[in-house]
């Protein structure tokens, strides 16, 4: 079962596709974070959300809220996809042990391998102030990111 509103976010340390560790804790304080749990990269609906969140980069840069993609794919996987598809935010490797980030968050589907199309939004003291799920193969909606952000921000505003 996914983590509910109001719920502490549990914290991980993973590396993005540049290899680099970014950990939860380092946002606790300084900004929310958007926490984008995608299936697998080069997949087309994964690709058609990342591409709108790409080219919405503003709802999240404008706000200050950090923009964190993760999934079970290596870093490696993950760069490959970035390069390809211009990402410029952190794609988490969410890989070894597999799929641990995603089963802390209840989002981590056993029988498929991968976490599901899941977000929460985290504001500044580590709290999961909204979140959203999909069905599989449905993609998320742009509108449920812009309130999820709005209210985020609206909590330190």
């Amino acid at each position: 079962m996914a983590l509910e509103k109001d719920t502490r976010a549990p914290d991980f340390d993973l590396p993005n596709q540049f290899g680099e560790h970014v950990r939860l804790a380092d946002f606790r304080g300084v900004k929310p974070v958007a926490l984008v749990f995608f299936p697998l990269a080069f997949s087309s609906t994964c690709t058609s959300e990342l591409c709108a969140l790409r080219d919405n980069i503003g709802l999240f840069r404008e706000t200050g809220v950090e923009l964190l993609g993760i999934s079970v794919d290596s870093k490696a996987t993950l760069r490959a996809w970035a390069d390809q598809e211009g990402y410029d935010f952190s794609l988490l490797a969410d890989f070894w042990p597999h799929g641990a980030v995603a089963k802390e968050y209840g989002v981590f589907l056993e029988h498929k391998g991968f976490a599901n199309r899941a977000t929460f939004v985290i504001d500044r003291d580590g709290i999961i102030r909204e979140s959203f799920i999909t069905s599989p193969g449905e993609a998320r909606d742009l509108a449920a990111y812009q309130r999820a952000v709005a209210e985020v921000t609206a909590v330190h505003a």
